[in-house]
């Protein structure tokens, strides 16, 4: 089945959007206390990435083996997807380690694609 994923983060709140065929998902919540107020809008957009996929897989939206079209719409986030690109930060860091393991387990095929700001779904619901 093929997906587009959409999410976005604050420092108060994360947001995800799932499309399948006719079907679009929203989802938003509130950081847990450790990361409310403490977080970065980047820092946050991936800890909105990780939580966004792995609900999507644990509520069977995103299955074993699907394509999934990951909308990026920080230019930074989209070279470290595509190009490998090493962040410094280490939340960022650990983030895309549980991302790239969640993906390779689920044998998610996956096409990263930078979109504006104003094209990103979840920024709509935060």
């Amino acid at each position: 089945m093929d997906h587009s994923f959409f999410f976005d983060g604050n420092s108060r709140e994360i947001a995800w959007v799932i499309q399948t065929n006719d079907s679009t998902v929203e989802q938003k919540r509130e950081h847990p206390d450790i990361y409310m107020n403490k977080v970065t809008i980047q820092q946050s957009k991936y800890i909105a990435m990780h939580v966004g996929l792995f609900w999507g897989i644990g509520r069977f939206i995103i299955n074993n083996e699907d394509s999934v079209a990951i909308k990026i719409d920080n230019k930074t986030m989209f070279g470290q997807f595509s190009r490998n690109e090493i962040p410094s930060d280490e939340l960022i860091k650990t983030r895309i380690q549980f991302i790239t393991q969640l993906m390779n387990q689920r044998k998610l095929k996956i096409n990263y694609e930078l979109v504006g700001k104003e094209e990103n779904l979840a920024s709509e619901i935060l």
